[in-house]
This record gives C-alpha cells, sequence and structure tokens, in this order.
C-alpha cells in the first residue's frame, strides 16, 4: 500500500512538473509596463491551454463582481520567504513582489462566430487542471497588479485573436461582442477594457490618498472552498499551507460572504454580499463615493446608511425622479434597482466595469428591497 502510495505521489509530481517544465520563472517586473503579458511569466499559453507557472495559486471569491457576464481566472504570486498578514475586515497586508492577475474569459458559444460568446454561469468546461482549456473559453483580457516598493500598479493586457499571448493595453479597448444564451437569444454589446487610470479609480479604496489596492482578496470574500490540482481545499486554509498567508484563524473563525446565487443562504445575506463588491469598494467612508452618504458595503446596519428611505445627493438624472436611494417594500420606486437597471452611461451604477445589465442581479435587489417592511415619507 505505501509503495502504491509513493509512486501517486511521483507521478502527480511528474505531471505538476511537467507543466512548468517548459515555462520561465516568473518575474518580478520591479517597474515599467513590459509589452507582453508572457512578459510576467504568471500564466501562457501551452498546448492549446493556460496554464500556471510553478507557485502561482489560483483563488475565486464567493461573490464575484459582475463584467458582462464573463468568467474569470484569478491568481496570485509571491516571492519566496514572504506572505500577506491576515486582515479581518480589509484587503491582506500583501508584500511588494506580490502579482496578482485576474483573467477575463467566455466559454464559447458554440455557433463557430470568434465574437459570439455564451452567456452562462456554466464554468463546468472552462477548465483544464488549474488552467482554462483553450478548446471551450474566448480569452479577452488580464489584469495585472503588482505591489512594487511605489505601490501597487494595475497594468491591462488585450488577449491577440489567435489566444497565443496578450499585449499591453495602457489606453484600454473596445471589443464588439455578441452574448448568446442558452435558448439562442442574441445580445451585441461593446466589452470595455479600462485603461490604467480607470482600473486606478476603481482601485482607490481611499480616496484622499489615491493609492490602490486590491478589491477581492478579502477574508468575508476568499473563505470559500477551491478545487485545487491536489484537491478541495478552503482557500485561506490553502494559502496558509503554501505560506502566502500569516495571521488566519481557522476558517470557521473567519468572515465570510454569501454566495450570491446560494438560494440556500438568505435574501439579505446574498444581497448584501452582492452589493459588499459590486459598489461597496467606492461607496464607502473613503471610496471615490463617499460624499454621497450612501456606504454599501457589508459591514454598513441596514438604516440610512444603506440608502433606506435616504434621499439622493447628487444624482442628477440617475434618480430617475424617485426620491429615495431604498423604499421599503417597493423596488420601483427605489433609486438603487433603477441605476442598477440601466446601461446608459448617465444612469448606471456602477459607472464602469460593465456595458450590459445584470438581469439576475437586478432582480436579487429587487427582491431583497420588496421583502423589507415599512415606508419613507417625503420632506417637502
Amino acid at each position: 500500500m505505501k509503495s502504491c502510495l509513493r509512486l501517486l505521489l511521483l507521478s502527480l509530481a511528474l505531471l505538476a512538473a511537467g507543466c512548468h517544465r517548459d515555462l520561465d520563472p516568473v518575474a518580478f517586473h520591479a517597474d515599467g509596463r513590459p509589452p507582453h503579458l508572457s512578459d510576467w511569466h504568471v500564466v501562457e499559453v501551452r498546448g492549446g491551454k493556460l496554464v500556471l507557472n510553478q507557485g502561482v495559486v489560483p483563488y475565486d471569491l464567493n461573490t464575484p463582481l459582475f463584467t458582462d457576464y464573463a468568467h474569470k481566472l484569478r491568481t496570485v504570486w509571491m516571492p519566496k520567504g514572504v506572505s500577506a498578514k491576515y486582515d479581518p475586515t480589509d484587503t491582506f497586508d500583501f508584500p511588494v513582489g506580490t502579482i496578482i492577475s485576474k483573467t477575463f474569459y467566455y466559454p464559447r458559444s458554440g455557433t463557430g462566430k470568434f465574437s459570439d460568446v455564451a452567456r452562462t454561469y456554466d464554468s463546468s468546461h472552462d477548465f483544464a487542471g488549474e488552467g482554462l482549456d483553450l478548446a471551450n473559453v474566448h480569452l479577452i483580457e488580464t489584469r495585472i497588479l503588482v505591489h512594487r516598493e511605489s505601490g501597487w500598479a494595475a497594468i491591462p493586457y488585450v488577449w491577440k485573436d489567435d489566444q497565443s499571448d496578450a499585449e499591453l493595453a495602457r489606453t484600454g479597448a473596445v471589443i464588439p461582442l455578441t452574448l448568446v444564451a442558452d435558448n439562442a437569444d442574441r445580445e451585441d454589446f461593446n466589452y470595455v477594457v479600462p485603461d490604467e487610470s480607470q482600473c486606478s479609480s476603481c482601485h482607490a479604496q481611499d480616496w484622499v490618498t489615491r493609492k490602490i489596492h486590491p478589491i477581492g482578496p478579502k477574508a468575508r470574500h476568499l473563505n470559500r472552498d477551491y478545487h485545487y490540482a491536489t484537491g478541495e481545499e478552503n482557500q485561506l486554509a490553502h494559502l496558509m499551507k503554501a505560506g502566502y498567508l500569516a495571521g488566519a484563524p481557522e476558517p470557521g473563525q473567519a468572515p465570510r460572504n454569501a454566495n450570491w446565487m446560494d438560494e440556500q443562504a438568505s435574501l439579505d445575506a446574498r444581497a448584501r454580499a452582492y452589493l459588499d463588491i459590486n459598489c461597496g469598494h467606492c461607496h464607502n467612508p473613503k471610496g471615490a463615493a463617499n460624499t454621497t452618504g450612501l456606504t454599501l458595503d457589508v459591514s454598513v446596519p441596514e438604516d440610512r446608511h444603506l440608502g433606506v428611505c435616504k434621499p439622493p445627493v447628487a444624482a442628477g438624472r440617475g434618480t430617475g425622479d424617485h426620491l429615495f436611494d431604498i423604499v421599503p417594500g417597493l423596488p420601483e420606486d427605489s433609486i438603487l434597482p433603477y441605476r442598477m437597471d440601466s446601461a446608459d452611461p448617465g444612469v448606471m451604477m456602477p459607472e464602469l466595469g460593465r456595458s450590459t445589465v445584470h438581469r439576475e442581479g437586478v432582480a436579487l435587489i429587487k427582491a431583497w428591497i420588496a421583502a423589507q417592511s415599512g415606508g419613507c415619507v417625503a420632506i417637502h
């Protein structure tokens, strides 16, 4: 039995080594903007697959940010001998040298047209090991967040049509695509790759210092299981084991946001998690929307700070002539879902990061507001 186990472990080690044998080591660029994604050697195309380099750890969020129905592969890499410091509420304190990547892609639609992409939540055919199977997915962009001595830098790359590599896109890009639903319904839209300044505006969680930080790597977003090459494991525990995280408690003692699609969770938990990741990075006391008086991260109580019976401050025509951000029991009278349900640049929220309406997300927030009791009194 022991000899069989040793043989199995050796086979797995050889398989893992085979995945990385033709990849140069991950390259930390202390300055500048490398012209190709492959210059970082974090994720690269090999043999019809997008593979992760040695030491590159994938992760996912309990509830992800919506980006035009795109699927996302997130990774983190750190130099040897350093680790991130755990924080129960804020983004982990990542050391200089950390490289975070996020690759945006779509499952192929099956129509045979390159610009047709599937509008689906099914990711069962996306992966090849911990990487992506290019026979089944269409790569769009990869964003790099790198922690340098001067702070974090956001660098966008757009994938070439032949899917061989991604090229630097400092000024962003507009990519015409068509979402194809399971019932063959089609929706044309322009996928917008943000430029560097737009990346920075979303990632500047403190609008006073304007310093940018990662948004997703917080305990409440990462406290979930992930299917690694070695098997299913809690992400916080896995990062601790890999030496990438220090000071984290047992997963059961760490905060955890709900999965917005998990109908076993409460409606309130799902809605608050959705608003937290999609809106909370701007709508918080230090964020870009701090002057609005509307706080949408998960920590705020359900009162006027969350928008309940709160008049808008400077929404302009974004109010839709509604009087309050949230009117308990009346989603059609509330500004919040009105702005979420628009793709008009002068109305929509969030202002960046999408060109389409997240129908299921809007339905969730409307159901959450409809379930609230009470009412608002207009003051004239």
